[in-house]
C-alpha cells in the first residue's frame, strides 16, 4: 500500500458523501447509493468536488453497497450494478487528476454470532458480493470503514484477499463508546488484531470529534509495529440542531488545526468523515500541503 500511495505523506483522503447529496436533493431517508444508478452526475460532482479540494484518494459512493443495506430499499438484486457503477463514477474523475479509487465496504447492518444470526462466513461471501462488483469498476484499493466488530473486520478482509488478493486493505472502525467500539474493541487492540489479520492499513473514522480522534490516534501510533500504515477519518465535531436540518459544530479551520495535529502524532492518511465537506478538505490540505 505505501508504494500505491508514494512517498509523500500524509495522504489526504475525501470526507463525507451523504450530506453532499442531501444537498443536491437526496431525499432524507433513501439510499445515497441509489443515485449510483439514477443520478450519477451529483455523485460524480461531489467526488470532482473533493478532486478539486485536494484529496488525493476518491471513495466510492458504496457505504451500504452490502445486499443486507440494499435489500432495505429493496435493490438486493442489484449489488453487483450498484458497486460496478459506483466505482466506475468514482474512477472517471480519478483518472482525470490521477487520483487514487477506495472501494469502499460499510458494516452490513447485521450482528454476528452469537449476538446475532450472521455467521463469519456469511459476512465473507456478502462482502465478496459487494467486492466483485466494485472490482469491476477499477479501485485501487480497499476501504472497510465504521466497523465495531473485530469478526466482522476479519470476515471483509478474508473476502479482500480472495475477491482481490492483489489489492492493499484498509480498515477503519469506530471508536465512540469511551474511546471504545460498540463492542469493546480497544484503538490499541484494533491495530494490533488488523495488523496481524493481513490489513495493510488500520485507523479509526466516525467518532465523536477531532478531540477524541486525536486522542485515538495517539494510542494507535503507540501500538503500531512494524510499516503498518495509520488512518484517521474525524467527523466534524457533534451534529447540533439549527432550524429545520443539523449542522455539524466544527469549522473547516478547527479541521485544518486537528489535521496538523495528526501529521504530527505520524498518522498516514488524513480525511474527514461525517458532517465534512469540500471546504473541510481543502482547509485540511493547506496544512497538509503548504504551497
Amino acid at each position: 500500500m505505501a508504494a500505491l500511495l508514494g512517498a509523500e505523506r500524509p495522504v489526504l483522503l475525501d470526507g463525507g458523501m451523504g450530506s453532499l447529496l442531501q444537498d443536491a436533493g437526496l431525499e432524507d431517508g433513501a439510499p445515497g447509493e441509489l443515485w449510483n444508478l439514477e443520478n450519477r452526475d451529483a455523485v460524480r460532482t461531489a467526488h470532482a468536488a473533493y478532486a478539486e479540494a485536494g484529496a488525493r484518494l476518491l471513495t466510492t459512493n458504496t457505504f451500504g453497497g452490502t445486499r443486507p443495506r440494499l435489500e432495505m430499499h429493496g435493490l438486493g438484486d442489484r449489488v453487483g450494478e450498484v458497486n460496478r457503477t459506483a466505482a466506475q463514477i468514482a474512477r472517471s474523475v480519478a483518472d482525470e487528476r490521477r487520483l487514487l479509487v477506495a472501494g469502499d465496504l460499510g458494516p452490513t447492518g447485521e450482528l454476528l454470532a452469537p449476538l446475532g444470526a450472521l455467521t463469519r462466513e456469511d459476512a465473507q461471501e456478502l462482502f465478496a458480493e459487494q467486492l466483485v462488483g466494485l472490482v469491476e469498476g477499477g479501485i485501487d484499493l480497499v476501504l472497510v470503514e465504521t466497523l465495531s466488530d473485530l469478526g466482522e473486520a476479519e470476515a471483509a478482509l478474508t473476502a479482500a484477499r480472495t475477491v482481490a488478493p492483489g489489492l492493499p486493505v484498509a480498515v477503519t472502525m469506530s471508536f465512540d463508546t469511551n474511546l471504545r467500539t460498540m463492542m469493546g474493541v480497544r484503538p490499541a487492540d484494533a491495530v494490533a488484531h488488523l495488523a496481524a489479520a493481513g490489513a495493510d492499513a488500520v485507523g479509526a473514522n466516525c467518532g465523536r470529534g477531532p478531540a477524541e480522534m486525536e486522542i485515538i490516534a495517539g494510542e494507535m501510533v503507540r501500538a503500531r509495529t512494524g510499516d503498518l500504515l495509520l488512518i484517521a477519518q474525524s467527523n466534524a465535531g457533534l451534529p447540533q440542531v439549527v432550524g429545520d436540518h443539523f449542522e455539524y459544530d466544527a469549522t473547516a479551520d478547527d479541521l485544518a488545526a486537528h489535521a496538523g495535529r495528526l501529521a504530527e502524532l505520524g498518522i498516514d492518511l488524513i480525511g474527514g468523515c461525517c458532517g465534512s465537506t469540500p471546504a473541510h478538505i481543502a482547509a485540511m490540505d493547506a496544512i497538509l500541503t503548504p504551497t
